[in-house]
Formats: structure tokens, sequence, C-alpha cells
């Protein structure tokens, strides 16, 4: 089973049963974990550049660290789903 890069509707985890990784499902959600990825570098980026600006107001503090915490549960579930597939492939 392979946890999805994203979530159902109700917020829960969604997985994936295949044992065929080049399968359609499984190529979708390895574009979307680059994408986090990427995307997560950026938001990074963004942060540092808000954190680093002694003029940055309330507001701009409060957007990125709503981005960055965003990222992280993205960037997290990533590792969770990459860790359970190595985990798998020991196996």
């Amino acid at each position: 089973m392979r946890l999805l890069p994203w979530t159902g509707t109700d917020g829960k985890p969604c997985y994936l049963s295949t044992d065929d990784p080049d399968s359609r499902l499984s190529r979708l959600a390895d574009d979307v974990e680059q994408a986090q990825l990427a995307s997560a570098e950026q938001v990074l980026a963004g942060a540092e550049a808000v954190l680093r600006d002694p003029k940055a107001g309330e507001r701009a503090v409060h957007f990125a660290l709503v981005r960055a915490l965003e990222s992280l549960g993205d960037v997290l579930r990533v590792a969770v789903s990459r860790g359970e597939r190595l985990r798998e492939g020991d196996g």
C-alpha cells in the first residue's frame, strides 16, 4: 500500500494498492510528490526572505508561516510514503 501525496475530501490519508510502480496513478503520485517538493523549496526561500526583512509586516509573516506549515505537511507525507516503500522493498 502506497501512501498518496494527497488526502481525501474528509482530510484522511489516501492509499494506492498496486504492485506496478509504472501504473498511471503511481506516475501521477510521483509527479505530485515532485511538485510538492519543488514548491516547498520555493516556500522555504520565500519564508527566509520574509523573516530576514525587518520591514515585513504581520500579514507577510503570517502568510509565510501558513505556507511553510502547508509545505511541511506535504513534505512529511512524501517522506513517510517513501520510507514505507523503502521498507517494503527490504521485505
